[in-house]
């Protein structure tokens, strides 16, 4: 595990293909979660085109095969497989169905600001079940496939929003709290950037590392679909410095392809580079909350035990 920052020249403005340039990714398998739209079918596009073998693991198929088709007829080959990170069947069909080694996962898929609590069909709340739980499966679950490319990483999408909230442990699922979407999506994230603090010990010897990565603000996302368009949210909207496409998917891609990670686990990223723990900057630090080992070993006991009760 490196002990050092990892610092770049890369920025904000920074893109995909910027941070790609002159890597070969020939021979590389990737899986990308809620690759038909959006930033996961963006970062399909540029890991296919430094020649990465893409599965694109979607919900909706006739969706995702029109992002692979887009993406196959500019360059790089894109396969669609199914996967709702909202059953656990076809969570373990994925995994079940993987053949060979798998070199990188990008957790990209999830759900953001619902207007009410929800619930997952095993009673978890929405946010935290889709994006953390849902995640923590399939990761699990494809370990064996990580760990025979002898050399994987697996990428957590996370968000600045984790800032918001840590993981509530004694209240995850706002049985005892009025119901806030935005806290609920902040603990969501934060959990994303935990599991990569845990993961990382608990993978270090398997030659898998696991690091969480934040895109930036991307107005221009299927993400958004669930926010209540308030005059206030849209104060604050115009306010904000929002990323395109092709610039929220570069730290993505940094995390998945650059030499530089090599060895580099447990960590939080930001415009590609590694965030500084407590630093008073909303959108390149990372809160102590997310990235407590104590709460990421909670977290993970907590994960497991969900798996567990089948």
């Amino acid at each position: 595990m490196s002990t050092d920052r990892v610092i770049t020249g890369f920025d904000k403005t920074s893109t995909g293909d910027d941070v790609i340039a002159g890597i070969d990714l020939t021979g590389r398998r990737i899986v990308v979660t809620g690759g038909s739209s959006g930033l996961g079918a963006e970062t399909a596009r540029v890991l296919a085109g430094a020649g990465a073998e893409i599965t694109l693991a979607v919900r909706n198929l006739d969706a995702g095969r029109r992002a692979a088709a887009d993406v196959s007829a500019k360059n790089g080959n894109v396969r669609v497989a199914h996967l709702d990170l909202n059953d656990r069947a076809s969570i373990d069909a994925f995994v079940s169905g993987w053949e060979g080694p798998l070199h990188v996962l990008i957790n990209n898929a999830g759900i953001m600001a619902l207007p009410g609590r929800q619930l997952s069909p095993e009673g978890w709340e929405l946010q935290f079940a889709t994006n953390h739980l849902a995640h923590f499966a399939l990761t699990v679950g494809l370990h064996g496939a990580l760990a025979a490319a002898g050399s994987a990483r697996v990428v957590a999408l996370t968000s600045a929003t984790h800032h918001r909230s840590p993981v509530v442990f004694e209240d995850i699922n706002f049985e005892h709290r009025p119901y806030d979407g935005w806290a609920a999506y902040a603990q969501s994230k934060t959990a994303n950037a935990l599991f990569a603090v845990e993961a990382a010990k608990q993978w270090a010897d398997d030659g898998i590392t696991v690091n969480a990565v934040h895109p930036g603000g991307i107005y221009d996302t299927g993400l958004l679909r669930h926010v209540d368009i308030t005059p206030e949210f849209q104060a604050v909207v115009d306010a904000t410095e929002w990323k395109t496409l092709e610039q929220g998917v570069a730290t993505i891609v940094f995390a998945a392809s650059s030499p530089l990670m090599e060895g580099v686990s447990g960590k939080y990223f930001a415009d590609a580079n590694e965030a500084a723990v407590d630093s008073g900057d909303f959108e390149r630090g990372v809160a102590p909350h997310a990235s407590d080992p104590a709460a990421a070993r909670r977290l993970w006991e907590l994960s497991q035990s969900w798996l567990d009760a089948r």
